[in-house]
């Protein structure tokens, strides 16, 4: 029998989307250097991932390597606490190409949906109608502007002097 709270929860989707996007990050990451888990940590934050809980971070951590993604080494050179340096295996390599391949397709998906959502929608020209529109106008602009203006009323003026003359004429 189905309990009354789990009726109300929402039921998510399931088209294929990415569920946990912080195994790629660390594999990444870890493909680039070999590190402790706080310099991995803090990688992660300056790329983005801003709130994570350093105990479940170290705990993947540590899954990745009961899995064989990652490897990790006891550093004692320092002359502080021993720390674990993080590598990644070729089994995580070949984990990231896989992933690597999902969201390249998942991309393509939603770039379908962006282009469905709204044909006119780029980024490109989105950035540069804001900058435009937030840019205060120079002062040559002011100025082209008056002086288009300007030139506007004295044609507009010179029109209406004209027809006057030539309908004075033509009472004559």
């Amino acid at each position: 029998m189905v309990s009354k709270e789990e009726k109300k929860k929402p039921t998510s989707p399931s088209i294929g989307a990415p569920k946990n996007f912080l195994i790629p990050l660390m594999l990444l990451h870890l493909r680039e250097f070999h590190t402790h888990g706080y310099e991995l940590m803090e990688k992660l934050t300056k790329f983005g991932i801003e709130s994570l809980d350093h105990g479940n971070f170290y705990r993947l951590l540590r899954q990745l390597e009961k899995e064989n993604l990652v490897t990790s080494v006891w550093d004692t050179s320092s002359g502080g606490p021993a720390k674990r340096i993080y590598s990644i295996t070729e089994a995580g390599e070949k984990y990231l190409d896989m992933w690597a391949h999902s969201l390249s397709e998942y991309q393509k998906l939603l770039n379908q949906f962006f282009n469905l959502y709204n044909p006119f929608f780029s980024a490109n020209t989105t950035n540069s109608k804001q900058k435009d529109e937030a840019a205060p106008k120079s002062a040559s602009t002011r100025t082209n502007s008056a002086s288009s203006k300007a030139k506007s009323q004295a044609a507009t003026s010179k029109s209406k002097s004209t027809r006057k003359t030539k309908q004075s004429k033509s009472k004559e």
